[in-house]
């Protein structure tokens, strides 16, 4: 139970960073919070472009800040979009999130529901050059 407090925590803190998002074309306000490996949070929303293909997710975001702040390990990652419908993170976020952690515990969830899962269970049979 205990390990599900700090994903939860961690989702409050993805839910704060969704208030954040730019998402003028989707609409879909969209947080991630991640706690490293150090126990350093990192937070990141959204940001939609007009030439969507320029557009980042918020998870993505997180994990550059973690980056270029000199963090490289993610422990667990929350993700919260504010809307009815449940989304996972993205192909692209997760190839990201598994670069940064091959056991990531994840949570996301939305307005209405809640999913608590792994990159492993999210990305099987992944691919990596450093395995």
């Amino acid at each position: 139970m205990e390990k599900n407090k700090e994903l939860l925590d961690l989702l409050e803190k993805a839910k704060e960073a969704s208030h954040k998002a730019y998402a003028p074309y989707s609409g879909f306000k969209v947080g991630a919070a991640i706690l490293t490996d150090k126990g350093t949070l990192f937070t990141g929303c959204n940001v939609e472009n007009s030439s969507y293909s320029l557009s980042n997710c918020a998870e993505r975001t997180a994990i550059f800040k973690m980056v270029s702040a000199g963090e490289r390990v993610i422990a667990k990652l929350a993700v919260y979009v504010e809307n009815d419908m449940l989304f996972p993170p993205c192909g692209a976020c997760r190839q990201v999130i598994h670069e940064f952690g091959r056991d990531v515990e994840i949570v996301y969830a939305s307005k209405k529901d809640i999913k608590f899962t792994t990159i492993k269970n999210l990305l099987p049979e992944s691919f990596s050059l450093n395995d």
